[in-house]
């Protein structure tokens, strides 16, 4: 299994930014797909889940409305379209994926540590910054 970010940027408030991550070796209808970021000094918070056990996309109230995850099983990437971003969004941003059987039965749609997920990438860093 591979999960590689990238999509790595400076970008100014009110702009967008759209992360890649490369994520094979695995078959996409048997695992939930996790964004998750930490910004400076600050410890891990999850961004968006999808392909959980409840179905959907999920999103961090922070992000809402701001933030969309979408995957495309065929070229294997996941992708994260940041639009109006603001300063606080500024962190290392991880893809992060988990088996779904390791959640079965428990309302699980995402977590922020690394421990919770089987595989988790090097992080691309984000900047909002004027």
């Amino acid at each position: 299994v591979q999960v590689v970010e990238s999509g790595r940027g400076l970008v100014q408030p009110g702009g967008s930014l759209r992360l890649s991550c490369a994520a094979s070796g695995f078959i996409y209808s048997d695992y939930a797909l996790s964004w998750v970021r930490q910004a400076p000094g600050m410890g891990p918070e999850w961004v968006s889940s999808f392909g959980s056990g409840r179905g959907g996309t999920h999103y961090a109230d922070p992000v809402k409305g701001r933030f969309t995850m979408s995957a495309d099983s065929v070229k294997n990437i996941i992708y994260l379209q940041m639009n109006n971003l603001k300063p606080e969004d500024t962190a290392v941003y991880y893809c992060a994926v988990v088996h779904l059987g390791r959640y079965h039965g428990i309302n699980w749609v995402g977590g922020s540590q690394k421990d919770e997920y089987d595989y988790w990438g090097q992080g691309t860093l984000v900047i909002v910054s004027s």
